[in-house]
Formats: C-alpha cells, structure tokens, sequence
C-alpha cells in the first residue's frame, strides 16, 4: 500500500503506461521520468518571539520543453521530494492538457509546525529568505514562474514578487509570479480559476448545466469554497462540504453562504446548526450519496479501501492526486466517470498563463468576462481531446489525459532534439 499512496511512483507508472500505448522512444520516456533541475536546501528564520527555526524549501523543475516551467509553491509539514517531484510532473502534463506554452514545476516549504501557527510578520520573513536563498536566480518571467498552492495565496506571491524585485533591479518582474494580487498587476478571475475550470469541464460533460445535482465536496478551502458557491449559481444542490476536521451532510441541501460564513467566523464546517444536518467524520464522508463528488483538499484519497462505497455518478478532481491508481481502475469497472486532476484543476494554471500573458504585454484585461470567455474555450476545447483520447483507445479519462499531454510533450521534444 505504501508504493500505491506514493504519487511519484503513480505518476511514473501512468507515464510508463501511456508512453507504451503511444509508442514513444525510451529517451523520451526517460526525460520525463527525471526533472530537469532540482534546487533544495535549509535555511533559519528568527521567528516573533526571537528564537530561530530552520526550514527545508524546494523547487523542482521537471520539462520545459513547452515552455518556462511553471507551477504552485505550497506551505506545509508534509512536504518532501517525492511529493514536489510528483508535482511538478503533474504540472508538465497539466500545461499540455490544456495546450498553454508553459512547462511544469513545482516548490514548497517544509514547515515544523502548521503554517496557520505562524504569524503574518513571521510568513513574509520565510517567503523572502526561501525567495532570496532557494529560488533565487532559478525563477524569472522567462524562466520560472510560480504561484500559488497549498498554504500560500496572492500575499505570499506578493512577498515573493517584492523579494525578487530587490535582487533583481534591473529586471522587470511584474511575471515573476503568479496569483499576485490585482494591485501588483495580478489578474481579474484568478482567484476562481482553479474552480470554474472545473465547474466547466464538469457542465461540458453532462452536456448541460448543474442544476439539480447533489454535490459533495471533499475540502473548504479556495478551491472546495469557490466551487460550492459556483455549483449554487449553477443551482446545483451542496449536500456535503468538509475540511481537515470533519464534514457536514444534508440531503436536501446545505445553506453554503451561510456554512462558509460560519467556517470563516468559527474554523471549521462541523457543527454547524441548520435544520437536517449532520456531522460526518472525514473517513466516511466521501461514501455520502451524490451525483457529483468534488475532491479538493489532499493526495491519495479515493483509494482501493473506499472507491468500491462511492455512492457517486461523477468525480471532479479540484486537488492534486486524490485518486489512486488501484482505485482508478475500480471506478472505471463501476462505470464512476472522473475528471482527472491534470484536466479538471488545470483552470488555474491556465488564468495563471493568463495574467503572464497581461504581464509580459504590460496590458491587463479590464473584465472578467473575457478572462472567463477564454478560459471556457481552453477548458473545452481540450477536454473534448481527452475524451475523445479515451474513445480511440477504450481507456478512463486520466489515462487519455497522459496520452494527449505526453503525446503533445514528445512532439515538442523531438522537434527541440535530443542534445
């Protein structure tokens, strides 16, 4: 079980699988099996209180064959090389999916405690000795460029652009990252991307809107949140919403400005008070019976032990390697679709490459409407490729989404040549 959770080892072997259905040389299969670059190290920060703490930061650059690498910088206790490496993999794929210029990389902070225990003063002195020791000259707009993940948001983007800068005076770093704030030239929509890229790529396969569809969503923070306000704009019915300390349940449907309201003031979703609903602890909460479940929290969730009691129709991937590929395997048997993490949560890398884009032109987009208007033509337009990637080769989705993304990753790649 312990090779099955490790999301390196599941990415390696659905590489190792697509590459043999498509055929592609075993030099290829190798470079996208080992990053281009791995920068790692320690580093102490003294905290409010005057002692020192030391912190492990990562940035691991895997292919850019495409593109400048790209991906997310998350905050936490649990992150290490494999983790970071799977990543930045994903990140790779999760660029050619949806067809934007741009390679894959990913970062983090190891963290002895929660990053929640840190005060503000205390996170902008790690951002900017992680931005000024780890990443350093390895990131830049036409190079690397990160964003926002797990732990981190546009204020932690806004430290590291202000670090960089100062390293970098001469240079103009409006695109060093991504998912900065709207006065430090971040762009309109970013901050719903990740969700309504998958609220599209959901509406698009069942053809329709959501309206009526029960919808349980596995995490509360901006991915989980924004989708369940999006899903009730949709007229969908949220029967379950959940965070790191448990979840609530209502068959007939939750008030979620008014759960998210009270997350907000108190935490946490549990025990909440509405008429019908119910606490569930996390272990079953994912089993609850709906038409769509929204995992968006953690790796490794859906795995051989709970995929059999999944009373759902559809699984929309908003977090990063929620499905194991044993599991995979047993949905696709039970005839559960899932909308797999490098398409489904590939909105917000996509309104990331948007707002580089604004950056590197030195012209923002004044309206949301257009940001939306093409992310729905990127998110469509590709996800009809995986589909029909499935169709041609009788395979689940996750799988067609490997076989587009290595397929366009090793044309780039034997056009750029092998030395």
């Amino acid at each position: 079980m312990a090779d099955e959770k490790n999301p390196l080892i599941n990415a390696h072997a659905t590489i190792d699988r697509a590459c043999k259905i498509l055929g592609v040389e075993e030099w290829i299969v190798k470079k996208l099996k080992k990053p281009d670059n791995v920068v790692n190290g320690r580093f102490p920060v003294v905290l409010d209180n005057g002692t020192e703490e030391t912190f492990e930061g990562y940035r691991i650059q895997h292919n850019n064959s495409r593109g400048p690498y790209k991906g997310g910088l998350r905050y936490d206790t649990t992150v290490d090389r494999d983790e970071v490496e799977a990543l930045a993999t994903w990140m790779s794929l999760k660029t050619a999916v949806v067809n934007i210029p741009l390679g894959g990389g990913k970062g983090g902070v190891k963290f002895p405690r929660k990053p929640k225990e840190y005060s503000q003063t205390e996170l902008e002195r790690i951002t900017k000795k992680f931005t000024k020791v780890i990443l350093g000259d390895h990131i830049g707009p036409d190079k690397d460029i990160p964003a926002p993940d797990v732990y981190t948001n546009s204020q932690t983007m806004a430290w590291i652009y202000d670090q960089y800068q100062k390293d970098h005076p001469n240079k103009l770093a409006w695109g060093v990252v991504t998912g900065k704030p709207l006065e430090l030239h971040g762009s309109v929509g970013r901050n719903k991307a990740t969700a309504r890229g998958g609220l599209i790529v959901a509406k698009y396969f069942l053809g329709s809107s959501l309206a009526g569809q029960r919808v349980v969503i596995q995490g509360a923070g901006n991915a989980g949140a924004v989708f369940a306000e999006l899903a009730v704009e949709e007229k969908a019915i949220v029967v379950g919403l959940s965070d790191s300390g448990g979840g609530v349940y209502n068959p007939l449907g939750l008030p979620v400005a008014e759960l998210l309201l009270y997350k907000e003031k108190t935490g946490s979703v549990v025990n909440f008070k509405h008429s019908g609903t119910q606490n569930l602890d996390n272990p079953y909460f994912l089993s609850v019976p709906c038409d769509i479940l929204v995992p968006a929290a953690t790796e490794n969730v859906i795995t051989d032990e709970n995929a059999p009691y999944l009373q759902t129709k559809l699984i929309v991937e908003l977090a990063n390697g929620p499905t194991t590929p044993k599991a995979d395997e047993i949905l696709f048997e039970r005839g559960i679709t899932v909308l797999p993490d490098i398409l489904a949560n590939a909105g917000g890398v996509t309104v990331s490459y948007f707002e580089w884009v604004q950056n590197l032109a030195g012209f923002p987009w004044l309206f949301e409407k257009e940001v939306d208007d093409r992310l729905t033509y990127t998110m469509e337009t590709n996800a009809e490729e995986v589909f029909k990637m499935a169709r041609k080769y009788h395979v689940h989705n996750r799988l067609a989404a490997y076989l587009l993304a290595i397929d366009r990753l090793a044309k780039a790649m034997r056009l750029r040549g092998r030395q």
